[in-house]
């Protein structure tokens, strides 16, 4: 039985020499251990020690997500703006709480989908099998399924009083 260094030696080996991707925009970066905060996470498959813990690995996980992901960062940037325009439009709490738990949704999705793109591409190295694509394209269609959802919720919301402004103001009458 090895020893416990051995073990945990070896589960970081395994873990910064399978982290990269040709052609993956986390390429950019050969070692696992430096997208997850300072620790090298040897012991990563243990639960963490304490609640800290847990969200230090979960703020590395959004990091990793908006430093790595481009539509995370696009869905980001959206969710602001729809949160925003809800403000400006003077949406009741709950009309704007729809719209933020709609786009955590989305982010919460994008995040999965990242996750279950790395364990296929660790699993599979280089090489392709159906299997793999399969995972990897149900995970993007499930992303696909919630922003989809996500602008339901926020056209059926900001639309109706964003038209009625426009409706009243005069940013129109040169067409007249």
């Amino acid at each position: 039985m090895p020893s416990k260094n051995s073990r945990s030696s070896n589960r970081h080996i395994v873990a910064t020499n399978s982290a990269s991707v040709p052609g993956d925009a986390s390429s950019s970066t050969n070692n696992l251990t430096e997208q997850v905060g300072d620790s090298k996470r040897e012991l990563a498959w243990q639960v963490a020690s304490n609640l800290l813990v847990s969200f230090k690995y979960a703020w590395a996980g959004l990091r990793y997500g908006f430093g790595t992901q481009r539509n995370f960062r696009i869905h980001v940037v959206i969710g602001i703006f729809a949160i925003s325009l809800g403000i400006f439009l003077r949406l009741t709490p709950v009309e704007i709480s729809l719209i933020g738990i709609t786009i955590g949704l989305v982010l919460a999705m994008e995040l999965i989908n990242t996750a279950i793109e790395s364990v296929v591409d660790l699993t599979v190295k280089q090489t392709y099998h159906e299997l793999a694509k399969i995972a990897k394209d149900c995970a993007a269609g499930a992303v696909l399924v919630s922003a989809l959802a996500a602008i339901l919720v926020a056209g059926s919301l900001l639309l109706p009083p964003l038209f009625a402004l426009i409706g009243q103001s005069n940013l129109f009458s040169i067409f007249k």
